[in-house]
């Protein structure tokens, strides 16, 4: 089994989500940014995501633009995301950690490259979100190809005709955006997601983890009783933003993961 499979496979035994974080790599600075990523397993995060730095985050709102800016003034490469999964593996061989981004940064490194590397680190999975199914070969197929899982984005307008070939050769879990718009927006009422979790779940068996707008405590054990993993961003990112220091950063980061983590597991599903 995967990393990623057995981290899901495990809560699915204890009855509860995982909580699924996210921080961009480099943000404020490296060795701030991998403090940040060596503490999130120890402060309750089950999954990580980590955010490769891109000049132009179509995807993304204002807080985490401004990570990806704070991390690329900072020096921040794709090589050095690379890097810091590597250093992250030398302590933690069991926590899932996942690169999102886009995938012009990947391409200029060289897919296969980018491929071995990111396996040789540790990395876990993929989120791109501007490769759509239609260019599985670009990327997907290597990735999966090498034994790392590759997630798909599923939102309000992924309509039921379009959902199979979505989640056709999706793999590790299922990323639900549960409102359209861009990271950071509002969050959607429980109604909505317990339908969409409902809808998904006649498509696939993989986990699915719901994710925009979760940025409490409350919030994310509303998602834990619905779905498998939360996922929470902008709540985390924007801790760095309005930090002093960066030591201010890491601590603010992770005090913020822990209580979010009570959150969810105090969430029986």
């Amino acid at each position: 089994m995967s990393r990623l499979e057995q981290r899901f496979a495990e809560l699915k035994a204890e009855g509860r989500s995982a909580l699924v974080t996210f921080v961009t790599a480099g943000d404020p600075g490296y060795d701030a940014s991998l403090q940040i990523l060596k503490g999130l397993p120890a402060a309750g995060a089950d999954v990580i995501e980590l955010g490769m730095p891109f000049t132009d985050p179509m995807a993304d709102g204002v807080a985490i633009q401004l990570a990806t800016l704070r991390a690329l003034e900072a020096g921040q490469t794709l090589a050095k995301t690379l890097q810091m999964v590597r250093e992250f593996r030398v302590d933690n061989q069991t926590t899932p950690i996942v690169l999102m981004g886009y995938y012009n940064p990947i391409h200029r490194f060289g897919v296969e490259k980018f491929v071995a590397e990111a396996k040789q680190a540790g990395v876990d999975g993929l989120i791109i979100v501007d490769l759509p199914p239609e260019h599985d070969a670009e990327l997907a197929t290597p990735a999966q190809a090498a034994g790392i899982d590759f997630i798909r984005l599923t939102t309000p307008t992924t309509d039921d005709a379009r959902l199979p070939r979505v989640l056709e050769r999706s793999s590790g879990f299922v990323y639900y955006v549960s409102v359209a718009g861009v990271t950071g927006a509002g969050s959607a009422t429980t109604e909505h997601v317990t339908e969409a979790i409902a809808r998904l779940r006649r498509h696939t068996d993989l986990p699915i983890s719901v994710g925009f707008g979760i940025r409490t405590p409350e919030q994310a054990a509303n998602i834990a009783r619905l779905a498998d993993g939360v996922v929470v961003g902008s709540a985390l990112v924007d801790k760095i933003a309005q930090a002093k220091t960066g030591e201010q950063a890491v601590s603010d980061v992770l005090s913020l993961c822990s209580a979010l983590a009570e959150g969810v597991r105090g969430a029986r599903r």
